[in-house]
């Protein structure tokens, strides 16, 4: 009765109330994190990964490409690519490194460029502290102001690439359209035998603008960003559509549950309205901060703070989550962790951005 009376209150102030999570604030052990700045003025860094070098990679968006070395914070410029366009959200954006580096040393990012203004997936080599042999794996990605989703992940030796919609709404929805979509491609650039559509990169649609991607045991899971409400996580299945621009989160309107039933939508685990602007995504599994073991950790932007969201056994359900650093470092936007369990997240502000370091 009293869950009842406060959504019938919140009812009143905001007409999304029933689109809200469905996930109760759980009990989650108290931490204590220390956090030390690793490396500053930076100009909106977009990607983080942490290396098999033991170094932080990561990009920023007007076109460069950097190592960070976390223990001593310095930092080496790689490359900048120089047809990169920074155009809005749009610019170098999504990294990944080879799985087998010391044998295939390359290195992956996905940008925007050209007048006519696309994306596409670019292989470098890594030789000499630097990049070279440029190799285009994929092309003509529609790119945008907005909604050019861009997150990269190697996982069982495919290449994951998430697209926004670029402003075209309807193109989330034609599988013929690489917009609004996850992407799977092998290494090499070639289309893998067993995707959903025959000679077709696609692996999901219906999507608005995923920005965060991560790999649990067999599952996929990826943040997305909704329009004016309905900020959602989702788990990613061969083929399957997202809803979007037909679903906004949950089929819980009357005008959606037809498109749904119909169209087999899958539906999110968690939704947010108002939005937190979710961006990347990290599973922690390390025993050094036992209170984030089996964890989602999730980088906001709108909300400028990190998220918890605790998994159940199975990772099928997010179970309880806590925020943490709200409002203390500005918009974050990426998060990797070392092998050690330490955890890094960058700042999204424009001026002066940052490299954090969460220890304990």
């Amino acid at each position: 009765m009293r869950t009842a009376l406060i959504c019938i209150f919140l009812l009143l102030v905001n007409a999304n109330c029933k689109k809200r999570s469905t996930v109760e604030e759980g009990e989650l052990l108290p931490v204590e994190l220390k956090t030390k700045t690793v490396a500053s003025e930076l100009s909106n860094p977009w990607e983080l990964i942490y290396g098999p070098d033991n170094m932080i990679w990561f990009t920023e968006k007007a076109g460069k490409i950097s190592r960070l070395n976390p223990q001593n914070g310095t930092i080496t410029p790689l490359y900048t690519i120089a047809d990169v366009r920074v155009n809005g959200e749009g610019g170098l954006l999504g990294m990944a490194l080879h799985p087998d580096f010391a044998s295939n040393p390359y290195v992956y990012v996905v940008y925007d460029y050209g007048t006519s203004y696309k994306g596409k997936v670019v292989r470098f080599t890594y030789a000499g502290n630097t990049l070279t042999s440029p190799q285009v794996l994929l092309d003509q990605i529609p790119a945008a102001s907005i909604h050019n989703g861009s997150r990269l992940l190697i996982s069982g030796n495919k290449l994951w690439i998430t697209t926004g919609d670029a402003s075209d709404q309807s193109a989330a929805q034609n599988i013929n359209s690489l917009s609004g979509k996850i992407l799977r491609i092998n290494l090499d650039g070639s289309i893998p035998a067993d995707n959903p559509y025959a000679n077709n990169p696609v692996w999901s649609y219906g999507h608005r603008n995923p920005q965060g991607l991560v790999q649990v045991g067999n599952k996929l899971f990826s943040s997305e960003h909704g329009p004016d409400s309905d900020d959602e996580i989702n788990i990613i299945e061969k083929g399957r559509n997202y809803g979007w621009p037909n679903i906004k989160g949950f089929c819980n309107e009357t005008n959606e549950q037809s498109f749904c039933s119909a169209n087999q939508v899958v539906q999110p685990l968690i939704v947010w309205t108002p939005t937190i602007a979710p961006s990347g995504l990290s599973y922690y599994s390390s025993n050094y901060i036992p209170q984030f073991k089996n964890s989602l950790l999730l980088a906001l932007l709108k909300d400028s703070k990190l998220m918890q969201l605790k998994l159940d056994d199975a990772q099928t359900k997010i179970v309880a989550t806590q925020n943490f650093y709200m409002n203390e470092f500005g918009r974050i936007r990426a998060i990797c962790q070392s092998p050690e369990g330490k955890i890094y997240f960058c700042t999204s502000n424009g001026s002066n951005d940052r490299i954090i370091e969460i220890g304990k």
